[in-house]
């Protein structure tokens, strides 16, 4: 066993292409740290509906240039089977490390399989690679990115040619054509062959962005932005500078990209601690709001003043105070969100007389809704110009925000106005979410048994009244790992995540709120439930 793991060691080895992994490799190989080498030679990274993610290093296990260039010829050759031979494939990356490297490789791989590549002229936002795909008229697109992952991560996030990400059977379809890459040698990497794109494409998606927002709309709302070590600022300032709107006093620290994110334990907004440098310079300059973007600005987080003090605002209050502005606005076309995500949407949608649909999770099945016209996630993902970017896009939503707090600062109101509007309008539709990382993947098959096994009957006192099962799929769902109750006036589902070791359950109370002065007890109301649903679904998932 020993042996034949130093010996597959050594066969990945002779076939690496980069220095840098060759050299750990080879230094584990030597020390004979079988513990390592056996976590490293495992398996091979599994390439899924969100591509491949996982920690940067030598072995199939891990991402570097050996497990893209495999990716790569997989999607080529997938492309190729489907009669796309000479389209255009066109490649986008973040500031990660390595992630040039990967988009270069994927460009040669592209090439060598007689397909045509374009790279995008630097590290842009994951939006304009999206946008990119329809603009171009491309038969697919890549995206380097590990999103909002830890430092040690990088990624690799395929599209068709319709701009949005695959879903299955597509991606078993290109997982079987990596899988039948026996060697490296057999891929084609020429030197040359591929163009690198000019700051065009980035100058029409610009031109774009002038389109979510309304014409003569009030533009004077003024914004603290943190890019969070990412690559958002360039893309965010010329987009507001375009708009019109008061230049983003920007978080210093966190404004260029940084591979290392320094300052953040997660370069995640939803994360304890990663908001607080953007909070201290709001506290300094006092602004109508804060714009935080994850680092590839697929993603847009917002904050508000709030008793003195600031306070992030739910994805899920997000997504209600933009469909509530595109209402105003007479916004036409469906309203869609995943099924984690707040029921706001659907009442606001029902109340406006617009159609509604319910996704599973993930902006590649939102994107897929027929007639979209809006759609989010409550993990601070929105899609607010589906013509444009069928995916989830932090710079026009960081747009439609500002330009919502400009309209709403002139009538000498905020944003946690509409919000208590839409809550008396509605009722209170409180969100919260309880989510466990682990270090082992199994806690999380074992919290899912144990729920199924042994269902709970009540939580936080209240009957559950629907059990689903959504492995079974049901109507209008595909089948999905995960667990939908339904309580008289809660919901609760439960679901290991797609892209991170963790078991997420995402909560909702919905309490009536008859006046604006019924508004504090159901805040508290609702508050009470949260915690006490949180606590039973512990318990009961035994986590």
């Amino acid at each position: 066993m020993h042996d034949d793991l130093i010996a597959r060691a050594r066969t990945w080895l002779a076939e690496d292409p980069d220095a840098d992994t060759r050299d750990e490799l080879a230094k584990l190989i030597e020390a004979g740290d079988v513990t390592e080498l056996a976590d490293r030679f495992a398996g091979t990274l599994q390439f899924g509906t969100a591509g491949l993610r996982g920690e940067l290093g030598a072995g199939p296990m891990r991402m570097n240039r050996s497990v893209v260039i495999r990716a790569a010829a997989g999607l080529a050759a997938y492309l190729n089977a489907k009669g796309k031979t000479g389209g255009l494939v066109v490649i986008g990356y973040d500031a990660r490390h390595k992630s040039a490297d990967f988009a270069r490789d994927t460009a040669a791989v592209m090439t060598g399989a007689g397909l045509r590549a374009a790279v995008l002229p630097r590290p842009l936002p994951t939006p304009v690679l999206a946008y990119a795909i329809r603009h171009l008229g491309a038969v697919a697109g890549v995206e380097v990115t590990a999103s909002h992952n830890p430092p040690r991560d990088n990624g690799y996030k395929v599209y068709l040619g319709d701009g949005s990400q695959i879903v299955p059977p597509a991606d078993a379809e290109i997982a079987a054509e990596i899988q039948a890459i026996t060697s490296l040698h057999d891929v084609p990497r020429p030197d040359t062959g591929w163009e690198t794109l000019d700051d065009s494409v980035l100058d029409a998606y610009l031109a774009r962005t002038d389109a979510v927002l309304a014409p003569h709309s009030p533009r004077t709302a003024r914004t603290v932005y943190t890019a969070m070590h990412g690559v958002g600022k360039d893309v965010l300032l010329a987009a507001f500078a375009r708009a019109g709107f008061p230049t983003p006093t920007l978080v210093t620290e966190q404004a260029d990209p940084d591979p290392d994110f320094p300052t953040v334990a997660f370069p995640n907004p939803e994360e304890p601690g990663a908001m607080d440098l953007a909070f201290a310079k709001a506290r300094e300059t006092d602004p109508d709001l804060i714009i935080a973007n994850d680092p590839d600005a697929d993603r847009c987080a917002v904050a508000v003043r709030a008793d003195d003090d600031w306070r992030m605002l739910r994805g899920d209050e997000v997504g209600a105070l933009l469909a509530a502005h595109l209402v105003a606005r007479g916004a036409q076309g469906t309203f869609a969100e995943s099924i984690v995500s707040s029921s706001l949407l659907g009442r606001i949608a029902e109340k406006a007389g617009l159609p509604y649909e319910e996704t599973l999770t993930g902006f590649k099945w939102i994107a897929r809704v027929d007639g979209l016209r809006y759609g989010y996630e409550e993990a601070l993902g929105y899609c607010v110009d589906p013509d444009g970017v069928r995916d989830k896009d932090g710079i026009t939503a960081a747009l439609l925000i500002t330009e919502l707090a400009s309209t709403l600062k002139e009538e000498n109101r905020t944003l946690l106005d509409l919000l208590d509007d839409l809550a008396v309008e509605h009722g209170l539709h409180a969100t919260d979410q309880l989510s466990v990382r682990v270090e082992d993947l199994g806690i999380i098959a074992q919290a899912m048994n144990q729920l199924r096994e042994h269902p709970p009957t009540h939580l936080a006192g209240l009957p559950i009244t629907n059990a689903e099962d959504l492995t079974r799929g049901t109507d209008k769902l595909p089948p999905t790992d995960g667990l939908r109750y339904t309580l008289d006036g809660a919901r609760v589902i439960v679901r290991p995540s797609g892209t991170e070791p963790k078991l997420k359950c995402y909560l909702e109370v919905v309490v009536p709120v008859p006046t604006h002065a019924d508004l504090p007890t159901a805040h508290a109301t609702a508050t009470g439930l949260l915690t006490a649903i949180k606590r039973d679904l512990s318990a009961a998932a035994g986590i």
